[in-house]
């Protein structure tokens, strides 16, 4: 394990404590490749952070999401330099290495693994399972989505078991019902079709409590931008202000990313 970073520095994971107010934190788990990380992304978890009252909202670029057919275009250290600048302003908001690559012992040349060692593929259960031993008992964890990659939950390494780790805030938008997000759970937690029926036409807010799961659905962003639209941007030649932080955009130009978009 890497260990996170927190807001203003690098610092071990026991250091979480230091920033304790009370005897329990809640705190926010939201992962993606951030490819680039967006505004609409920053809106998510402000939004979280504000009705869940997060102590913490931990931003974990992914190294290789498995359950993604296209893998990231730019390096790790790329996504992560943007999430850190994008997530500067943010008091509560830390990027973190949880999810970082391990790098090659010395002497081993860089994209070479030694016999033995694991795929750098992460499983998001694995690292909730690496961020929960660094936290209390007490701590409340919530996996901040958006329902675009929720709808895909059941097909996820060990879904049901994430779901008895922590609990979900899903950013949810117009055309999706609250028996979409009940038909997305893992079969062994999916309320039957006679049970969700009802709910076709409701629309996704408010709480899902069931056994063995809590949703709660943020009805109340909805920001109609894409990583993959900012990487066509950039291809274009196109201004970047409405879409991601000045920062980022300033990044993202002087390392020359997504020129090439494919």
């Amino acid at each position: 394990m890497k260990g996170t970073k927190t807001c203003n520095r690098r610092s071990k994971p026991g250091d979480w404590r230091r920033h304790r107010k009370g005897g329990f934190m809640h705190i926010g788990l939201f992962g993606g490749t951030f490819d680039p990380i967006h505004r609409g992304h920053i809106a998510l978890a402000q939004a979280a952070q504000e009705q869940f009252q997060l102590g913490r909202v931990l931003f974990v670029p992914a190294s290789v999401p498995p359950h993604k057919q296209k893998q990231p275009l730019t390096a790790f250290a790329h996504r992560y330099a943007m999430v850190a600048l994008a997530t500067a302003g943010g008091k509560l908001f830390c990027p973190s290495l949880l999810e970082a690559p391990a790098e090659p012992p010395p002497g081993i040349p860089s994209g070479k693994k030694p016999a033995g060692t694991t795929s750098a593929a992460n499983y998001s259960i694995d690292t909730v399972h690496r961020l929960k031993q660094t936290l209390k008992k007490s701590d409340q964890l919530f996996f901040l989505i958006g329902i675009d990659a929720f709808r895909d939950i059941a097909q996820w390494h060990q879904p049901e078991a994430l779901f008895q780790e922590c609990e979900f805030i899903v950013a949810s938008r117009p055309g999706y019902s609250l028996a979409d997000v009940a038909n997305s759970l893992p079969e062994r937690l999916r309320p039957a079709a006679a049970v969700t029926k009802p709910f076709e036409k409701q629309p996704a807010r408010g709480d899902l409590v069931l056994n063995g799961v809590t949703v709660h659905l943020l009805d109340s962003v909805h920001q109609a931008i894409s990583a993959t639209a900012i990487r066509e941007a950039v291809a274009a030649g196109k201004p970047l202000g409405k879409l991601v932080d000045p920062a980022v955009a300033d990044y993202i130009k002087k390392a020359g990313l997504y020129r090439n978009n494919r």
